[in-house]
This record gives C-alpha cells, sequence and structure tokens, in this order.
C-alpha cells in the first residue's frame, strides 16, 4: 500500500491558504475517485481500493504533524515508511513548480520538522510544492490567501501535482524526479 500524507491546517479559516497546500493536492485526488474515511486519533484517512493508497490528512495544526505520522505508523507498521510520500509548501520554489525528494532537511517546513522527529530520520519521501517568497513576514505568508493570478491557476497546478503522484505511486521516487524536478508545471506542454 501507497501513503500519501498531505500537510496543512485543519479548519476553516486555513482553508485556501498557502499552507494548506497539501490538503488541496489530497482534495483534488478524492474528487474523481471512489473513497472509504478511516479515523486515526490525529488525523483522517481516505482510502483508495482501486489505487491501493491511503490519503492521509493530519487533523492538528502544521507543526505538530509528527503526531499523525505516529499515529499512522503505530497502527499500519514501521516498516511502512519507506511506502509513504509527504506533501508541503516550499516557500523556496516559485509557485508553479514542484520538487520530489527521498530525504533531506525540513528546509524551515514546521511540519516536516515535525515528521522528521517523530521519525528521528530524514529518510522518506517528500513532495515540495512552491508557493513562492511572500517578502514579508514568512508565517503571515503562508497563512495567506491565494492572490487572484495564483487562483486562477491553481486548479491546473493541483492537477499537475496529482498526474506527478501518479508518476510516483506507479514508478517511484527516481522516475517522479527525473520527469518532474525543474519543470514549470503552468506551462502548457
Amino acid at each position: 500500500m501507497k501513503y500519501i500524507i498531505g500537510l496543512g491546517n485543519p479548519g476553516r479559516k486555513y482553508e485556501f491558504t498557502r499552507h494548506n497546500m497539501g490538503f488541496l493536492v489530497v482534495d483534488t485526488i478524492l474528487k474523481d475517485v471512489p473513497y472509504q474515511s478511516e479515523y486515526f486519533n490525529n488525523a483522517v484517512g481516505y482510502y483508495l481500493p482501486d489505487r491501493d493508497c491511503l490519503l492521509i490528512k493530519p487533523l492538528t495544526y502544521m507543526n505538530l504533524s509528527g503526531k499523525a505520522v505516529a499515529e499512522l505508523l503505530k497502527k499500519k507498521g514501521k516498516d511502512q515508511v519507506k511506502d509513504f510520500i509527504v506533501v508541503c509548501d516550499d516557500m523556496n520554489l516559485p509557485f508553479g513548480k514542484i520538487r520530489f525528494r527521498p530525504a533531506g532537511s525540513a528546509g524551515g517546513q514546521k511540519g516536516l520538522l515535525s515528521i522528521m522527529r517523530v521519525l528521528g530520520s530524514k529518510e522518506f519521501d517528500r513532495l515540495r510544492i512552491g508557493i513562492g517568497e511572500g517578502g514579508f513576514d514568512p508565517v503571515q505568508y503562508v497563512l495567506s490567501k491565494f492572490c487572484p493570478e495564483e487562483k486562477k491557476e491553481l486548479p491546473f497546478l493541483l492537477n499537475e501535482t496529482k498526474r506527478a503522484l501518479e508518476c510516483w505511486m506507479e514508478e517511484g521516487i527516481e522516475s517522479a524526479m527525473n520527469q518532474y524536478n525543474g519543470r514549470y508545471l503552468l506551462e502548457e506542454e
């Protein structure tokens, strides 16, 4: 089974903020497929029987995302870390770019840092989605809504990111990196 953990903050207040890119990707995947809900102490899961994949949305705030991952690993088994990917926003990437990595630092992303602390390791797949640099207070920026131009491009970006995750599920991290890293997703092919 594959696990896609989309990071974000729960609640209407944060629903369409830049920090919720992971949640938005999960919601995009769920739009067109049948799923079954499964609840953990700190997360909700959506099982896709056709893909043998569990999509996870933590119910904690971003900086406590590790609690949801800890619960998942407790329930599914510690060895499952090799089969999951964490999807989150990244201020160091321009809006419209994504980057797959099989390991690495948190790069200032508090959700990733929380997960690394719980795992005691940086060795897990992640997909960072560019939200661009705000030029002012980083906390205020990640918690802000998308500008009108971004809102217009967001559905296309989310669908392309969904395709990138399908590549990860079917072909693995190396193939996903080769096909998507460095590519500006908002350009027509």
